[in-house]
């Protein structure tokens, strides 16, 4: 034989289901979650010789020379489109010719053209290598 259930009345069912029973967060402790990185100390940091102290996390970008600053510039002056295409002509010829249409290209991109008059990576454009 199966032991008996005790049977409830359908009265005592439809109660039973209606009650409010709360929230399920209601029967859980609340439990506060620690940080990520949790909480750090607040020490300063050892004064650098000088009392200087550097905040900078980036290394610093090696020194250029002279040389590869004038070619950014130049490289810079290739690229822009408001001073007419470049395709063709040399970076001084293009400069007179902004100049000549009030375009007002920049003074120091013609004093290095004049100043590096022969080295044919200064004279010519950064397109010079591809057919027209």
């Amino acid at each position: 034989m199966t032991p008996s259930r005790s049977v409830r009345s359908p009265a005592l069912h439809i109660e039973y289901m209606t009650q409010k029973r709360g929230l399920i967060t209601d029967t859980f402790k609340v439990v506060n979650k620690a940080r990520r990185g949790g909480k750090r100390d607040k020490c300063p940091s050892p004064p650098i010789a000088g009392g200087i102290v550097r905040l900078s996390l980036k290394p610093e970008p090696p020194q250029l020379s002279e040389r590869d600053i004038d070619l950014q510039g130049l490289k810079k002056f290739d690229l822009e489109w408001k001073f007419g295409p470049c395709t063709g002509i040399s970076r001084l010829q293009r400069w007179e010719r902004a100049a000549l249409h009030g375009l007002n290209p920049p003074q120091e991109i013609k004093d290095i053209l004049l100043k590096q008059s022969t080295d044919q990576e200064y004279t010519q454009s950064l397109w010079c290598d591809y057919p027209l």
